[in-house]
């Protein structure tokens, strides 16, 4: 006589927990359900065989994901010349099987456990989805499946491209199974990972000012962190005479790359959220997950890139949010050309830090340095330096604009401003023209 155990269950009767019996037996090791047999063994038959096994398929069918019905066989036998059905079934190859009511969680998804059929825990269910999807976070079936996608549909719309059912397979948020992949988790108003956003008193994290939590889509995110970073991003004006000259703390290129490269490719399957710290001189930009095996940081600003999202990338691609993989850190140091200060990019094996400077905040010191002291004597002999210089290419040239001084002197675009309103102010130098044909000529 067989017994019950981790392979073998019996029931007297068809009744609603079959179906966990079943999951459990496609989570594990297979095995084979009896119905019309006692719990100690013996046969008590089934009154109706045809309609059991019609009831115990179409609940399968009904209430199990994904489809394991291909793992699953049901047919009529005798026990002790007693009617019973048998139901046979082999270890899937989509775990973990789950009751669609429940979803991927411990409520929904069971195991074998001796002869016993038990929730799944938390742990055995991430094993399970990682031995089948392997080690890519992005391929693997979501925990959660009830997802909603308002703020990537409104995306989409707004670039006229479709996103039904089968573009989600296309992109990847649907899986082979049918089932939400963590990339549609990413995107679902569901999501749980974060980026937290503070702004910080001076140039260290001891004074807060302000500080920001964002969690839903990815999408979402990146539209809610650009825009708070940007009320944050002054503006400060320079005059040149009746001229006014508007430059932002930060170049908004620069930022908009940053923030993307921080969402884009930050490792997902850890928790932790993105961290944009807002400073006095600085901004930065901490992303979980170093770089990817193989490739060193002078690759990176080499403008070399190896995706770790690779299917999160291809729709911010899509979305026309990114235009080439690989260029974002080249944009940023392209953004910082004119000034002196620049971007800094540095790397652990678990994180990443991009620290974009306030290019205001530098031209402040620089304008101070430019200013006579009343003792020592190395500032007031870089100004002279530099007076005469302009004074130079001003005669041989005959007039100059503030690209000549740039390129002549090797200073930002700040600094040139700077010294040629100062040098106008002191009557060393006449500017004639405004805007773009403003040119200076020594004052004879």
């Amino acid at each position: 006589m067989i017994a019950e155990n981790k392979t073998t269950e019996f029931k007297r009767e068809y009744i609603e927990d079959i179906k966990n019996t079943i999951i459990a037996f496609a989570n594990c090791d297979g095995g084979t359900l009896y119905i019309g047999v006692n719990d100690d063994g013996t046969a008590c038959g089934v009154d109706n065989v045809d309609g059991t096994m019609l009831r115990v398929t179409n609940a399968i069918r009904d209430a199990v994901r994904p489809d394991v019905t291909m793992f699953v066989e049901c047919d009529n036998d005798l026990m002790d010349e007693k009617p019973i059905v048998r139901v046979t079934v082999q270890r899937g190859t989509a775990r973990p099987y789950y009751l669609h009511g429940k979803g991927i969680r411990p409520e929904g998804v069971f195991v074998r456990q001796g002869a016993s059929t038990v929730p799944a825990t938390d742990a055995a269910i991430l094993n399970m989805i990682k031995e089948t999807s392997g080690d890519s976070y992005e391929e693997a079936r979501s925990l959660e499946q009830r997802l909603t996608f308002n703020k990537a549909a409104d995306f989409f719309e707004k670039r006229k491209i479709e996103f039904g059912k089968t573009q989600m397979r296309t992109l990847h948020l649907i899986g082979d199974d049918d089932t939400y992949t963590n990339l549609a988790f990413l995107l679902s108003e569901q999501c749980t990972h974060m980026i937290k956003l503070a702004v910080f008193e001076g140039s260290k994290k001891s004074v807060f000012k302000d500080r920001r939590e964002l969690s839903g889509s990815l999408l979402e995110q990146m539209e809610e962190a650009f825009n708070y970073i940007d009320r944050y991003n002054r503006t400060r004006a320079e005059f040149s005479g009746l001229d006014r000259l508007d430059m932002r703390d930060y170049p908004p290129e620069a930022i908009r790359e940053a923030l993307l490269n921080a969402i884009v490719h930050r490792d997902y399957s850890f928790s932790g959220a993105t961290l944009i710290s807002i400073f006095e001189d600085r901004i930065e930009f901490v992303t979980i997950g170093g770089l990817v095996k193989g490739i060193t940081l002078d690759d990176v600003k080499l403008g070399i890139s190896v995706l770790r999202n690779q299917h999160l990338a291809n729709i911010f691609y899509r979305l026309r949010l990114i235009e080439a993989y690989g260029t974002g850190i080249l944009k940023i140091n392209e953004c910082y050309d004119d000034y002196d200060v620049k971007p800094l990019i540095e790397t652990t094996g678990n994180a990443f830090k991009i620290t974009l400077p306030n290019t205001n905040f530098h031209a402040e010191e620089q304008k101070v340095s430019l200013t006579p002291k009343t003792s020592g004597s190395t500032s007031v002999t870089k100004k002279e330096e530099r007076i005469s210089a302009v004074l130079d290419l001003c005669r041989s040239k005959g007039s100059i604009v503030r690209s000549d001084v740039e390129m002549a002197l090797g200073v930002s675009q700040s600094t040139a401003i700077l010294l040629l309103r100062e040098l106008t102010d002191d009557g060393v130098l006449i500017k004639k023209g405004k805007t773009k044909n403003l040119r200076y000529y020594a004052n004879k």
